[in-house]
């Protein structure tokens, strides 16, 4: 018998219905479609705009969409965790709520940030639980409503985010399949570089701090691509020869949907051929938490029982890191 690991199950997503275009960006700010594209890879992203709907509202038609798909129960769920940077409020957590809204009745929650690369902190942390013996069904949402947090003058990270979640469902396996390992790094060198600087508790919000402008993102988009392709490409290179897997090995790479460059830059250090490089950043731009389930739900028909996956993410702070997963279903 094979020790017990923790497998992905089931997913599901949610993306708004209104498309914010590069040529909708051309007539707001100083750019054009061929300088985003060339430079990131994205064509248009999803805008939330249903009045008071916030992060939740988006997780929550995720894992009914995953419910729906595959016959999940929400009453049988034991945990939900909310991967996030943009919850509905602070203090309360997004998670709390959301699992409530969903019908996860017997389950725990609450919400974990990394960043970008909350996801993939997700991920580890469900199989932990799964592993740990005491719980069979974990649900784990990616969603951020990164328009909240967006200066749409400044063209500097307007162009890049875009709003969606996704949700995935975790469980015990014993088939071999589900997660096989992990590399998770963070270095707060980049706490300058990515980064909001008031509404925490080192700059609570004021009047000021609203006139100023201080409550948008803020990134050093070279020093944060730098850090990003170094990064990733290291983990992702590494994981591999950890777990003695050679390029014909692996069948996909799932890659933080951030900038092309940076994914193309992880697939040439794995020796990956652009086939085995699932992408959709031109349709979402980067959704932050919701990247990997989303490339996940569109490339679902693709994915087989046994495939070697590869997750790869980096994120603001710096977090960042790779796991090497065996997908454990067939699409029915």
């Amino acid at each position: 018998m094979n020790k017990m690991t923790a497998a992905i199950t089931a997913i599901g997503s949610y993306v708004p219905d209104f498309v914010l275009s590069n040529e909708v960006l051309e007539t707001m700010i100083d750019t054009t479609d061929e300088w985003i594209t060339t430079r990131t890879g994205i064509k248009e992203r999803r805008i939330l705009k249903e009045k008071g709907a916030g992060t939740s509202y988006m997780a929550i038609r995720a894992a009914k969409n995953l419910f729906e798909k595959h016959g999940v129960n929400p009453e049988e769920i034991d945990l939900v965790i909310m991967a996030t940077a943009t919850p509905d409020m602070p203090v309360a957590s997004t998670g709390v709520y959301v699992a409530t809204q969903i019908g996860a009745v017997n389950a725990f929650a609450f919400d974990l940030q990394a960043a970008c690369s909350s996801f993939l902190y997700g991920m580890s942390t469900a199989a932990a639980y799964i592993q740990s013996g005491r719980y069979k069904k974990v649900l784990l949402i990616g969603a951020d409503k990164m328009s909240s947090i967006i200066d749409y003058t400044d063209r500097a990270t307007c162009i890049i985010f875009g709003d969606g979640a996704g949700a995935v469902l975790f469980e015990p396996n014993e088939e071999g399949f589900g997660l096989q390992d992990e590399i998770l790094r963070s270095d707060g060198i980049g706490r300058e570089y990515l980064k909001i600087d008031a509404g925490g508790s080192i700059l609570p919000a004021s009047k000021d701090t609203v006139e100023n402008g201080q409550h948008t993102v803020f990134q050093d988009g070279k020093t944060v691509f730098k850090y990003a392709v170094s990064g990733m490409a290291d983990v992702s290179e590494k994981i591999m020869q950890r777990n003695h897997l050679s390029h014909d090995d692996v069948n996909w790479l799932v890659a933080h949907q951030a900038n092309k460059r940076i994914i193309d830059a992880t697939a040439e250090r794995m020796g990956l051929d652009e086939s085995k490089v699932l992408i959709n950043i031109h349709r979402y731009g980067n959704t932050t938490s919701a990247t990997l389930p989303l490339v996940l739900c569109d490339f679902e028909k693709q994915l087989k029982k046994g495939d070697n996956i590869v997750f790869a993410a980096f994120g603001g702070g710096f977090t960042w890191g790779a796991i090497y997963l065996k997908w454990a279903y067939d699409t029915k």
